[in-house]
């Protein structure tokens, strides 16, 4: 619809008129009341007006306690709000997510709303074109660990990583700021690193750096990262808001791919009654904020998000948005290379395979846990089973990593 915004949500409720309940979500979120304004003013404040769309009550027979619930459409106008995140999402979902069981499942803005965000600066295509790889999915290692190590260990580790041929490494999430690892001094480390690595491999890397600090020099520290070499940065997003990664997703100075964390998202939208659905969360929203990768929990792994939802967050991250570029998928938790065929059925070629035990807890070290990943997904574009691929010459480091987690297909 033209102009409006449209929110669906699901409400649980043993005996409300669901109907009801709309209508007073659409006039509390909007006017605030209806039926007592004069007709004068009715006139006047029609075009504020939120606009129940749809109500469908799912209420089986013979139904436990509990299990009651309807989703419900709502539209509200763009004219009530500004064209930002925070005000959208404080407008239909703020004080509506302190009433009762209500989850907000999907959020469809305006062309003219969507018009404000210019969504991924690089995107799918984008980070594919930086590393010169179209025809594979790319795959990813994690330091672990990191909190506590100097800058020397540190090179090490991002050294043997980049040897076992992965083309992107990202910093650990929890790796801030600090005076063993400080950001500039361990951006030019790990780059030198990379360029040392890719004189024996001949391959490029991305090093997604975690930017961190208060909100208000995120930017300046983004421009020190980039301005020692920082190819990439990994940024939480749900810790410092949707609006902080448009401003640096839409700053030109900042001219790198940035990879979207879900920390805290466990808090938002796993329960079925509260929070927000994970496609809106880590999928709609973070690729209108401008996320190139968004990592997310995959449904293989130590971190399980059901596949029929890990599926529709990939959906709101590669299907068509308001003209807006792809980001890349990055399913992420408990990866190994036994997995591989499961993760590229699910996903396609479009796909960040993202490790991190898999890779460093390798029975032949840090290189061989990226060289068994590299062999897994040689073979499965290759129609070959792991199992027999394992057995060529030179692929041991698959073996060994088949051996250790087995394979799941």
């Amino acid at each position: 619809m033209k102009g409006v915004c449209i929110a669906t949500y699901r409400s649980y409720d043993d005996k409300a008129d669901f109907n009801k309940k709309a209508l007073s979500i659409a006039v509390g979120l909007t006017v605030g009341s209806w039926t007592e304004l004069p007709e004068a003013q009715k006139a006047e404040m029609e075009k504020h007006l939120g606009k129940v769309l749809s109500v469908y009550v799912h209420e089986p027979a013979g139904a436990a306690p509990g299990e009651r619930y309807a989703d419900i459409q709502i539209s509200y106008p763009d004219i009530n709000f500004s064209r930002d995140l925070p005000a959208l999402l404080v407008t239909v979902f703020g004080k509506l997510s302190m009433d009762g069981k209500i989850k907000l499942l999907d959020l469809d803005v305006s062309d003219n709303f969507a018009s404000a965000f210019p969504g991924p600066a690089f995107g799918l295509d984008g980070v594919r074109d930086l590393l010169g790889v179209h025809d594979r999915p790319l795959l990813m290692s994690i330091f672990k660990s990191v909190v506590g190590h100097n800058l020397a260990n540190l090179k090490d580790q991002f050294y043997m990583q980049a040897l076992g041929g992965v083309d992107l490494i990202k910093d650990d999430e929890i790796l801030f700021e600090n005076p063993l690892t400080p950001l500039e001094k361990r951006v030019e480390a790990c780059m030198d690193a990379a360029r040392l690595a890719e004189a024996e491999t001949g391959q490029k890397l991305l090093y997604a750096v975690n930017l961190t600090g208060p909100t208000s020099k995120l930017a300046a520290n983004a421009r020190k990262a980039v301005q020692a070499g920082a190819n990439a940065l990994l940024f939480n997003v749900l810790a410092y808001g949707y609006d902080v990664l448009h401003e640096l997703s839409s700053d030109k100075s900042i001219n790198v791919p940035i990879a979207a964390h879900p920390a805290m998202a466990g808090a938002m939208y796993p329960s079925p009654h509260y929070g927000f659905s994970a496609p809106l969360l880590l999928g709609k929203l973070m690729r209108l904020a401008g996320a190139d990768l968004v990592l997310f929990p995959s449904p293989y792994g130590s971190v399980v998000m059901p596949k029929e939802e890990n599926l529709a967050v990939k959906d709101a991250l590669t299907t068509p948005l308001h003209g807006l570029r792809t980001s890349f998928p990055v399913p992420s938790a408990g990866i190994h290379p036994g997995l591989v065929p499961l993760i590229l059925k699910d996903f396609g070629t479009d796909v960040v395979v993202n490790a991190g035990g898999g890779i460093h807890g390798h029975a032949m070290g840090t290189a061989a846990g990226g060289q068994a990943f590299r062999q897994a997904i040689g073979a499965v574009m290759d129609g070959v089973p792991l199992r027999d691929a394992a057995s060529e010459p030179g692929n041991e480091p698959l073996q060994a990593a088949i051996n250790a987690w087995g394979i799941k297909e």
